[in-house]
């Protein structure tokens, strides 16, 4: 199925969730949803008593539950059991909560709220706008990683037109984007930013969204005038679309004395006031 994960909020509580799009259903962590009812020290054990007893009382539920790879603590993934939301509502029944009627609600409006953006594509956007603000960013750099969202989106799109796999093939071609216009890879980049498991992207101050815009918009431009075909190809037009971000930033540099690639990240809160210069 095609899958999209996603960590959703229920009382300040992360609950990892999966979307099926062939579905159209979420599946929840059953482990996640655990630890929100029962407080639990160990959800997991917790879990694992639970289902024993279910099982062994025939219930059906438990049966037809199955797992899917999740990023656990450790930002592996992990096969998790999980939950579509009618098998997780026969579930809580079992677990004696008084967040369970409030939890309830909660998946319902989850499950609401995913179809309605699915019918509007501007409601995902209006989502995504409150998130970033909630976190603390600025307008400008949020309209600035709303547009290099959409450009990110044209060019994966391009590539899956032109048979190429997602993971390691579309890694590869990031790689080379970002080694060929900012001189690391991707996992060089977030170690300068000090990263670990944050997204990239996340942490970029306007300047490199901007550069990274061009980038990626210049390969996919070039893939569609160039027809590439086979994945060497591909690798010639990356490093062509990161060459012209690259010769832009290298004039940038030289105009105002000034690195574009920074180690400044989002927890600096530097780029959240948009004041990158200080």
């Amino acid at each position: 199925m095609t899958k999209q994960q996603a960590i959703q909020l229920f009382e300040q509580k992360q609950v990892r969730t999966v979307w099926d799009e062939e579905q159209e259903k979420w599946y929840f962590s059953i482990v996640d949803v655990v630890a929100v009812l029962s407080d639990s020290v160990d959800a997991t054990a917790y879990w694992r008593k639970l289902k024993q007893r279910l099982r062994a009382e025939g219930n059906e539920t438990v049966t037809n539950c199955h797992g899917l790879k999740m990023r656990a603590i450790d930002g592996k993934q992990r096969l998790t059991d999980v939950a579509d939301t009618e098998q997780l509502f026969r579930l809580i029944q079992s677990i004696p909560s008084p967040k369970a009627e409030p939890f309830k609600q909660w998946m319902a409006n989850v499950a609401s709220e995913r179809l309605d953006q699915m019918q509007d594509p501007e409601l995902s956007i209006e989502q995504a706008m409150l998130d970033y603000k909630r976190l603390g960013y600025s307008d400008n750099w949020i309209n600035q990683r709303l547009k290099s969202i959409e450009i990110r989106k044209d060019l994966t799109d391009e590539w899956k037109k032109r048979g190429l796999l997602e993971g390691q093939q579309f890694a590869t071609l990031t790689d080379i984007i970002y080694q060929t216009w900012a001189d690391k890879t991707a996992k060089e980049y977030k170690q300068f930013k000090g990263l670990k498991k944050e997204n990239l992207r996340d942490n970029m101050t306007n300047k490199e969204l901007i550069l990274n815009m061009l980038a990626e918009l210049s390969t996919k431009e070039i893939s569609e005038a160039t027809n590439a075909d086979t994945f060497n190809e591909h690798i010639n037009v990356a490093k062509q679309g990161g060459q012209i971000a690259r010769n832009a930033r290298l004039e940038l540099e030289e105009k105002t004395g000034k690195q574009v690639v920074s180690p400044l990240n989002a927890k600096d809160g530097i780029m959240l006031k948009g004041d990158e210069g200080k």
